[in-house]
Formats: C-alpha cells, sequence, structure tokens
C-alpha cells in the first residue's frame, strides 16, 4: 500500500439518456449526476472513477451527452483527471461510441480500451498511473451477456499487482457474493476470486444496487448503485433506503481508503403510487386515479402510478391515462404511467368485443408457429403477454421524444414481453 493522503470519487450506471418517453425524468437524472460532479468537486476529489454505464446507449442524443460533457469539462479544467471504462450498454464493437469521442477530447482517459479479444486468449492487463496521487490504475470494460467473463479468467494481473503504491481497479460487472437475494436467480456475474488480487481499492459497476465488501486477499470492494436508476424497481429501493442513488466519496489516509455514500437523486420529488384496480370498473378506476394524483401533484414531482389488478369491466383504453394527466393543473408535475399488470375486463363469449380476442389468439397462434416450444405463449398468461405487447407496440410517440428514442422503447418492450434478450445491451 502506497502512503499520503488523498480524495477520489466513484460512481456507476449514470445512464445518462434513459427513460426516453419521459423529458423531465431524463432531466432529473442528468441533474443527478451533474450534482454527483458537483460533490466531488467540493470534497477536493483528485480524480474521478466512472465503472460503466455513463450512457444508456453507445450514442444517445447529442442533446443527452452535452450538458454532461460541459459538467465533466469544468471537472476536468478544475486540475482533476476522468477514469472510465465502458460498461454493458454504452460499449459497442467495432464502433464509435460517445465515450470515445469525450475521450479524443481530453475529458476522460479510458483505463480498459482494450480490443474484442477471442475466448480463451491470454492478455496481460495494462495499467494507468495517477501522476499526482501515485495510483495505479487498472480495469476491465463491460459487456452485455456477462463475455466480460472470459476477460477476467484469461487475464494475466501479475506485473500490475507487483507494482507499488495504492492500486485501484475499475470493473462493470456483477460479482455473485455480493448479489442481492432478488437477483441472484436472474444474472450470473464473476466470482470474487476472478478480479486481480492484491488491490486497495476494487470500484464496481453494473448492478444497480450498492453495497460494500472486500475483493480477493482484501482491499475495498465497493459498488456504488446507480446514480438515478432506469426502472420502478431502481427507484422504488432508493425510496425505501435499500441502495444509494449518487456518488462515493473515497478517502485515502496512509493507504488504507474508506468509503462515504453521498445520494444526489431527487428523493423528495419521486412519488410512487399504487393503485389496485381489481373488481373496478373503467370509471371507477379513472376516479380512482384522479384523486391519487391530485393528492400526489405539487411543481417539480415525478410521479410513478402502478396501476395493477383486473377490471371489472372496460378496457385499459377506457382509463383514458393521457387524459387524466392532462386533467392535473398547470406544472403540477409529470407522470409515468406502469400498466403492465393491468388487465381488462374478461370478455364473454359472444360479445362484440370478442373479435379483439380472436384476433389476439390467432397472433398467438402465429408466435407459437414462430417460437415453438414457448409455452409462456400458451393459456390466459399468454394471452395477456400478447394483450401486453399489441398496447406496447400501439403506444404513440410523445411530444419531444425523439423517433430513435421510441423506436428503441418499443423494441426493448417488446423484447421483454418475448423474452428475447437483445445483442448489445443488457442490464
Amino acid at each position: 500500500m502506497g502512503g499520503g493522503r488523498f480524495v477520489f470519487a466513484h460512481l456507476a450506471d449514470a445512464h445518462v439518456g434513459a427513460w426516453p418517453r419521459d423529458r423531465a425524468v431524463r432531466e432529473a437524472l442528468r441533474d443527478s449526476l451533474i450534482g454527483a460532479l458537483g460533490v466531488a468537486e467540493e470534497r477536493n476529489a483528485e480524480f474521478l472513477l466512472i465503472s460503466g454505464d455513463l450512457f444508456h446507449v453507445p450514442v444517445p442524443d447529442p442533446g443527452e451527452v452535452a450538458p454532461v460533457a460541459a459538467a465533466l469539462r469544468k471537472f476536468v479544467d478544475g486540475g482533476r483527471r476522468v477514469y472510465v471504462i465502458y460498461g454493458s450498454h454504452d460499449y459497442v464493437a467495432h464502433r464509435t461510441s460517445w465515450l470515445d469521442v469525450l475521450a479524443e477530447t481530453g475529458v476522460f482517459l479510458k483505463v480498459a480500451p482494450e480490443a474484442v479479444r477471442a475466448s480463451g486468449v491470454g492478455w496481460t492487463l495494462p495499467f494507468h498511473v495517477d501522476s499526482p496521487t501515485g495510483a495505479r490504475i487498472a480495469g476491465v470494460s463491460g459487456r452485455a451477456h456477462g463475455l466480460d467473463r472470459e476477460y477476467f479468467r484469461a487475464m494475466d494481473a501479475e506485473v500490475f499487482r507487483r507494482e507499488p503504491g495504492f492500486k485501484i481497479f475499475q470493473f462493470h460487472a456483477a460479482v455473485e457474493e455480493y448479489l442481492p437475494e432478488s437477483l441472484r436467480e436472474h444474472i450470473h456475474g464473476i466470482r470474487r476470486d476472478d478480479l486481480p488480487p492484491g488491490c486497495d481499492y476494487y470500484a464496481g459497476g453494473h448492478i444497480h444496487f450498492s453495497y460494500v465488501g472486500t475483493g480477493p486477499g482484501g482491499g475495498l470492494l465497493v459498488n456504488p448503485g446507480a446514480v438515478f436508476g432506469t426502472s420502478r424497481t431502481d427507484l422504488e429501493n432508493g425510496q425505501a433506503g435499500r441502495t444509494h442513488q449518487g456518488i462515493v466519496i473515497v478517502t485515502v489516509d496512509d493507504g488504507r481508503p474508506e468509503a462515504e455514500f453521498v445520494d444526489t437523486a431527487p428523493r423528495d420529488a419521486v412519488r410512487l403510487v399504487d393503485v389496485d384496480v381489481s373488481g373496478k370498473t373503467a370509471a371507477e378506476a379513472r376516479t380512482e386515479l384522479e384523486r391519487r394524483l391530485a393528492d400526489e401533484s405539487a411543481p417539480g414531482t415525478l410521479i410513478f402510478p402502478r396501476v395493477h389488478g383486473t377490471l371489472a369491466d372496460g378496457s385499459v383504453a377506457n382509463l383514458a391515462l393521457s387524459e387524466v394527466s392532462r386533467r392535473r393543473s398547470p406544472g403540477s408535475g409529470t407522470v409515468h404511467w406502469d400498466v403492465r399488470d393491468l388487465s381488462p375486463a374478461p370478455v364473454a363469449e359472444g360479445d362484440p368485443a370478442s373479435d379483439s380476442r380472436v384476433e389476439t389468439e390467432e397472433l398467438g397462434r402465429l408466435l407459437a408457429e414462430t417460437l415453438p416450444g414457448r409455452t409462456w405463449l400458451e393459456g390466459v398468461e399468454g394471452e395477456q403477454r400478447v394483450r401486453e405487447l399489441l398496447r406496447e407496440l400501439g403506444v404513440a410517440k410523445t411530444e419531444g421524444e425523439s423517433r430513435q428514442d421510441y423506436a428503441n422503447a418499443r423494441v426493448d418492450a417488446a423484447r421483454r414481453l418475448l423474452a428475447i434478450r437483445p445483442e448489445t445491451n443488457s442490464e
């Protein structure tokens, strides 16, 4: 371990450009990141580590990038450094991403610029020396579908391990020993022993859940969690205090690091509303939704109603959710509806509305023929998935939403409903 005292900052999973259909939520996310950079400046951090997924996609809208690039430039112009690795969302093989563009402008340095490697081919871990502090910084970028696991297993970190001074290793992968119970069935990551031994600080990313642990042979292992979050679940965990949303400030004193989590997400502005409409007619449910929104509305609030249950009468369209949102007083916040667990009233046989069921069943039959063995398309649950797919694909483009964001949102929804994993991006 190196001597002396210095401070650095660590964040991951900012996902700038997420929430493509909600401009106000995107702005809140961006403000959370810019606020985190402000905390790093106020705490006199010598440098900043960004451990992947600075952006939600490799090439986000320039309007999303510009404020972040300006804030990073201000941070660097103050004599500080920024060290970045790719995450599973902002990495793209054989194509230029915004990370590459910003690195070329000198805003930050890519710690792990290695090219795509063939499986099983050994390689030596490169590292960078932060001259003012003497810290040695190395890292492995994240890849979609856990492809980075092969990089860890083929890595030769012996030269890095023998280096003197304070050593930092950045990575963007789930560490199976520290996965929350709720994620263990869904995510397969690396083992803690896949990380290079002998580091003083392991700067994690990828899991939108903060934790503190130890690396192989010692060393502080920290995952800061998402700066804001990309899903209602992320926001729920943040509101409940199960995870942090912001940045980690690390103080190194005589080679010993101590981490402090600083939250920068606007939790007071986020309102999570849960409305069960089971047994209600569409008219009754709409009245209840209007009442709940009125209770939660205030200037600057971000309201996330989760509407679930099975209606006694009517369809989801009868709720007129867009109209419910518009009827609130001006300046009373924005609304992001979640109706994934909402079902229309059952349609009786012989009812004219049963035509829609015939269409749904026919689509389900075609999908079953195209994707044989997909039992999740069968029965009542399968029918509901098909209905959700039709509803998602029929969502209208909102004002201010780019064509690319709209297309990405529809494709992501279809992939989720059809259990198709994306080719380049993962959680």
